[in-house]
């Protein structure tokens, strides 16, 4: 019987092959490692988590009053007239104003800020309304799927389509 010498059978190659590749595996996510840089994701990460907090419990101190808002908007172009009526359980914070904020997930170029003035309180002060225009800043003129409306004491969130009911747009949220 003739039998072949080692380096001319496979199993002996097969058996070499598995740690080679570990070892360029190894070698390969090492120099990915070191020429790649992995900073910090944010520099001011704890300046943004502070801010997390306080927005967290503004949205806790807006389902406390047992919150309700609605919006309601001409449409999304300058100087459309925009209305906020908001609504709690219990007598609301006596704010002036209240700053609306429509959000594009994703699009930071689309969002939009504007500041909406008191209209109308109820005596009981459980009731109030707000009005004020859009501006002439760039913004998404398409129905936003996410707003956030407060003051520097409570935050309520709405998310989803707006309805259309005739010539004006509407959104509702709750505070949870």
């Amino acid at each position: 019987m003739d039998v072949l010498p080692w380096y001319r059978q496979p199993w002996p190659w097969f058996l070499i092959a598995l740690p080679a590749i570990a070892v360029v595996g190894s070698v390969t996510a090492a120099v990915i490692a070191v020429r790649t840089d992995d900073g910090v994701v944010a520099a001011d990460y704890y300046k943004r988590g502070l801010e997390i907090n306080a927005e967290l419990s503004r949205l806790e101190r807006a389902a406390e009053l047992g919150l309700t808002a609605e919006i309601s908007a001409a449409g999304m172009g300058a100087g459309e007239r925009v209305s906020l009526t908001l609504a709690g359980r219990r007598p609301l914070p006596a704010d002036a104003t209240v700053q609306l904020r429509i959000v594009h997930p994703g699009r930071e170029d689309g969002d939009r800020v504007m500041v909406l003035a008191l209209t109308y309180r109820s005596d009981d002060g459980c009731e109030a309304r707000f009005a004020g225009a859009w501006g002439d800043e760039k913004g998404d003129a398409h129905a936003p799927r996410q707003w956030i409306v407060g003051s520097s004491t409570w935050l309520v969130e709405g998310n989803g389509e707006w309805r259309t009911d005739g010539p004006v747009l509407r959104a509702r949220a709750a505070a949870e």
